[in-house]
């Protein structure tokens, strides 16, 4: 995709998450993105991310749920004041709940599609639906409550220095 992805948005001082940041050279960089009214996400599993021979670990699933969801809500809130995601203050938002539904194994060996949309915002909270399909079968269902990050709890540079 040329168009920047949502994470790519984030600040510096929030782009070090194990999921999505991309500035953690070791996390799983996912990338999420508009389709529409729905937002998607591509992610390649590696040999690593077994469970058992074959198929991707559940752990690792609920992880790019969450990441999906959570750039979901910071986009959908940029989208509802018709700002641009690169524009202050910065719009960051965390897990409050997590709740995954496991169909049936997912493969490794082929990109995984995870398709999210907003099925409530209010306030401080946005609801992400999340579907990760493989082979265009449906695997895995999530649900994200995410909540906005209070600007005061947002880190500065100098915060997250080494």
């Amino acid at each position: 995709m040329t168009e920047k992805a949502f994470q790519d948005y984030y600040p510096d001082a929030l782009s070090h998450c194990y999921g999505c940041g991309r500035l953690n050279d070791h996390g799983l960089q996912v990338k999420s993105y508009w389709d529409g009214e729905e937002t998607v996400a591509v992610f390649h599993p590696q040999p690593y991310h077994m469970a058992i021979p074959g198929y991707v670990y559940g752990g690792l699933l609920a992880s790019i749920i969450d990441c999906h969801g959570t750039g979901t809500a910071a986009a959908a809130a940029y989208r509802a004041e018709g700002r641009a995601m690169d524009t202050l203050p910065p719009f960051r938002f965390l897990t409050a709940s997590l709740h995954v539904d496991y169909l049936r194994p997912t493969p490794l060996g082929v990109p995984l599609e995870l398709r999210g949309r907003v099925k409530e915002s209010r306030g401080r909270k946005v609801v992400v639906s999340i579907e990760l399909s493989a082979n265009n079968q449906l695997c895995v269902r999530g649900e994200v409550v995410a909540v906005h990050v209070p600007e005061r709890l947002i880190p500065t540079t100098e915060d997250t220095a080494p």
